[in-house]
């Protein structure tokens, strides 16, 4: 097990004098605690994690260095941010303005991480531009994924490392998605289904279903279509051949 740091503020800890925390928690050196925070019992938090203002923490929080967490989010007990994760941030949204620059959507919802979530190193959750981005119990968000603004990933889901999730999508209960998988912005993905490695789709998913490719397509059709992609080059042997013996055999009847 890893160390525990002993409970207490360090004294180069910045905490709002409205902020609350709860008892036998460790707040390290360079932390910063906002206004009108609270956190619950036995929370620990590294050097240099930042807790924005509003922001409310269940119990046995741990959150490593870097860790941030943006204003007014919400997060449950139990709670794990690797070193560098960003709850909150702000959603990729602008509008194009008549000469085609673009105009910043401030989003005015938050990010809710319910009980047992964790959220490894340098992953990005954005907070929802109208009511709430959601992760709810027990998912789990490996490094360097990105949540788009205003999505729900399910209880018990598995995000491996470097999967993007375009906004405003739905994911169910269970679900996992491979290394690097990606889902395009306004989709439903069923509980239980799975999306495999490098796969990508703009189309909603089945529950129970796996899928693969880019366009992600049904995963057992899809191992018949890569064995057939291996063999393409003897297939196109195959078809010239056979066009040149009818081309052939069409010159002899002619004559």
């Amino acid at each position: 097990q890893p160390p525990r740091p002993p409970a207490g503020v360090h004294p180069t800890a910045v905490v709002a004098t409205t902020a609350r925390i709860g008892a036998d928690s460790s707040i390290g050196p360079y932390v910063t605690i906002g206004e009108g925070v609270t956190i619950g019992d036995r929370a620990v938090l590294h050097p240099h994690v930042c807790i924005y203002a509003g922001v409310s923490i269940g119990r046995d929080f741990l959150a490593h260095s870097h860790a941030v967490v943006r204003e007014y989010c919400r997060i449950g007990n139990r709670v794990v941010l690797q070193n560098g994760a960003i709850i909150g941030s702000d959603g990729y949204a602008f509008a194009q303005r008549a000469d085609r620059s673009h105009h910043k959507i401030i989003g005015s919802g938050i990010v809710i991480l319910e009980d047992d979530v964790e959220v490894q190193a340098h992953s990005s959750i954005d907070r929802a531009n109208f009511g709430e981005t959601r992760i709810c119990r027990g998912a789990k968000i490996d490094s360097l994924v990105q949540i788009g603004h205003s999505c729900t990933i399910g209880e018990d889901a598995l995000l491996c490392a470097q999967v993007g999730v375009a906004g405003s999508t739905h994911i169910g209960k269970r679900v996992v998605m491979a290394g690097q998988s990606a889902l395009a912005g306004h989709l439903t993905v069923g509980d239980d289904a799975v999306i495999t490695a490098q796969s990508a789709t703009s189309h909603d998913v089945e529950p129970g279903k796996m899928v693969s490719g880019s366009p992600a397509f049904d995963n057992r059709q899809w191992l018949r279509a890569v064995a057939a992609y291996e063999r393409l080059p003897e297939i196109l042997r195959t078809v010239r051949r056979l066009a040149a013996e009818f081309e052939a055999m069409k010159e002899k009847a002619g004559s």
